[in-house]
């Protein structure tokens, strides 16, 4: 069936459509109604149905005879090891850790904080929660104790689930001490934390509170699957750089399992024996959907990878563990890729691997500028697709859909809406605009099954974040605009839309124009203060190794560059070189702190941020041009 068919099918009867992809779950009680609207804006979906996320990612695969094939695969090049564990281990030790938590009174509804870095057993320990019904919520390991603790007091865990610490090139990353620490910050004292001792680092144990992994399950009966009913929260995700009271994302379960499972085959063209692997974390919603839930639940061999896309040990680390694990797509973020790219622009490495398995590349998490996924293109030879997503909406708005129709690609844009997505470009005043204008993107309500229902104990939160400003549509914060395809084309965050002299315009297209240039590796745009014209862009911008020309040559080639692919509208005059830009742990970079810095207005260090230290190389580059005053 192809794409457009398939679209006008969900159109046609959302229920019907999503009542068969519930036919590729196992229930326990199958759902009788797609939708429940009974508390609109606050959808539900498959709410009469049983089930366990469990059972459908691991022991169904076992039922079915494919006990020896491999469930994951942990590469770990920080560690120098690699490990696979079959779907029969993996049911074995899921059930037993299962049993451990539920003899010390974790039950159904029951909250678990996940604190691990890169390893199988952070996967064991989700999928352990699911099994019981316990809801847990994963934090990104490492993160700071203060944002750690009021998480605790958000979701009140009974337990919290950490490794004694996480390895990053040449250092220890110490998770022990900020659990602690974050626990002596918390109102909420969870019951009991089971610590995973690496061999790396061995934590002192808290006497009466901490346990270790596997004296905590010696003897432990196994526990079997618990069903939940079909809006049983199967976790809690707190969205990447909150501040003040954390944005916790509810994913309902019943929905969560058709949704992924319906995209591993339709989006990703993989299935039972593929190898799926997704270059994230499992503290981001890429590591919930896809590395963890999404491949098991359709019978895949996911990767468990321990390690950077550059220095472990070099720009070729990807295309090694595609080559060994015969990775068939492959998924990762953008600024990944640059990275890759700005340590070998000529793209020698990918050449020197056997990457014949491959059959795409997905991007996601910052925009795909041109120039990276050209250089993608002619370096893998497979086909580079951008599609769009959200932490909030846990699998793709827009995509290219391969399991369904190889749709054609036009560079820059996530390709078109997924079915359950009604996506439109509104104006401020709600209203749709014409294709080619820019505007804000909305999807009209309901959303489809495995989105946020709502917040963790903040509805109101919920209906004043997402859905206020454009009553009837979940508002996604992203602006762009669509063209007279349906091909949808995102720009910027919306607060990244600058006002220049009462023209509305996107860094992002403008981010586009200097990526193009043969010497920039990465770039960001951002508006300052501007007292004539209200804002002004500013470049900065991440050189090639390699690139010897002057600094102020690349910056006058690349101001040409806007001046002549956008226009004199644009105001683009400036732009600064520095070597790194300021990003998120997940990769996003920090577009509205540097614009606080940059305008002297007080800013607070992203809870989120990556290395601390880049801002105070952007503030002292921002100041050697007369900005960053206060």
């Amino acid at each position: 069936m192809a794409y457009k068919e398939l679209y006008a099918r969900w159109q046609g009867d959302p229920e019907a459509f999503w009542l068969d992809q519930a036919g590729a779950i196992d229930w326990v009680t199958a759902p009788t109604r797609a939708l429940n609207d009974t508390r609109a804006p606050f959808y539900e979906w498959f709410t009469d149905a049983r089930v366990n996320t469990c059972w459908n990612a691991v022991d169904r695969h076992v039922a079915a005879g494919r006990g020896k094939q491999a469930a994951i695969i942990h590469d770990s090049p920080v560690t120098g090891t690699r490990h696979v564990i079959s779907y029969a281990e993996l049911q074995e030790r899921v059930a037993r850790l299962a049993g451990a938590l539920r003899a010390r009174g974790v039950a159904k509804g029951d909250r678990v904080i996940i604190y691990m870095p890169m390893v199988p057993e952070a996967l064991e320990a989700m999928l352990a929660c699911a099994r019981l019904g316990a809801i847990h919520s994963v934090v990104f390991g490492g993160f700071a104790a203060a944002e750690l603790a009021v998480r605790i007091d958000d979701c009140t865990p009974k337990a919290i689930i950490a490794a004694s610490c996480g390895i990053e090139p040449g250092r220890i990353v110490h998770y022990k001490p900020l659990l602690d620490a974050a626990i002596d910050m918390a109102s909420h004292k969870p019951e009991f934390c089971v610590i995973f001792q690496r061999e790396q680092e061995v934590a002192g144990l808290t006497p009466g509170r901490d346990v270790a992994w596997h004296s905590f399950q010696h003897g432990a009966e196994p526990a079997d699957c618990v069903p939940v009913e079909g809006n049983h929260p199967a976790y809690i995700l707190y969205t990447s750089g909150t501040t003040g009271a954390p944005k916790g994302v509810v994913r309902h379960t019943a929905g969560h399992l058709v949704a992924l499972n319906w995209t591993m085959k339709s989006i990703y063209d993989c299935g039972v024996g593929d190898v799926f692997w997704a270059a994230s974390d499992v503290g981001w919603v890429v590591g919930h959907s896809y590395i963890c839930y999404g491949p098991l639940i359709a019978g895949c061999t996911t990767i468990v990878y321990e390690g950077k896309p550059v220095g472990t040990p070099d720009a070729g680390a990807f295309w090694r563990v595609i080559e060994e694990h015969r990775v068939r797509s492959f998924f990762t973020a953008p600024t990944a890729l640059r990275a890759i790219k700005r340590d070998d622009p000529e793209g020698k490495l990918p050449g020197r691997y056997d990457l014949s398995h491959l059959r795409a590349l997905f991007l996601a998490g910052e925009r795909a500028d041109p120039d990276t996924i050209q250089w993608a293109q002619r370096h893998l030879n497979v086909p580079v697709i951008d599609h769009w997503w959200q932490t909030e909406t846990g699998f793709a708005i827009a995509a290219n859909p391969l399991g369904i129709e190889a749709l054609p690609v036009k560079i820059g844009s996530p390709t078109v809406a997924m079915p359950g997505y009604d996506v439109r470009i509104l104006d401020e005043g709600g209203q749709e605009v014409p294709p080619g204008q820019l505007g804000a993107i909305a999807v009209k309500l309901p959303l489809p099954p495995g989105t946020l229902p709502t917040l963790w104990n903040a509805d109101a939160r919920f209906r004043k974040s997402y859905l206020e400003h454009f009553p009837g549509y979940y508002e996604t914060g992203d602006a762009g605009m669509k063209d007279e395809d349906g091909y949808l084309y995102i720009m910027a965050r919306t607060d990244d839309v600058i006002n220049v002299a009462g023209h509305r315009l996107s860094t992002g297209a403008m981010e586009e124009v200097l990526a193009s240039h043969r010497d920039v590796a990465e770039c960001a745009v951002i508006g300052v203060a501007d007292a004539l014209k209200g804002q002004s862009p500013l470049g900065f911008l991440c050189l090639n190794k390699g690139a010897k020309r002057p600094h102020d040559e690349v910056v006058r080639e690349c101001v040409t560059l806007v001046r002549e692919r956008i226009g004199p509208v644009a105001d683009f005059k400036r732009a600064i070189v520095v070597d790194r830009l300021p990003k998120t742990r997940s990769g996003k970079v920090l577009r509205g702190t540097m614009v606080k810095i940059a305008d002297g207005q007080p800013w607070k260090m992203p809870a989120t941020i990556d290395d601390p230290a880049v801002l105070d190389e952007i503030t002292a580059a921002l100041r050697r041009i007369g900005l960053a005053k206060g």
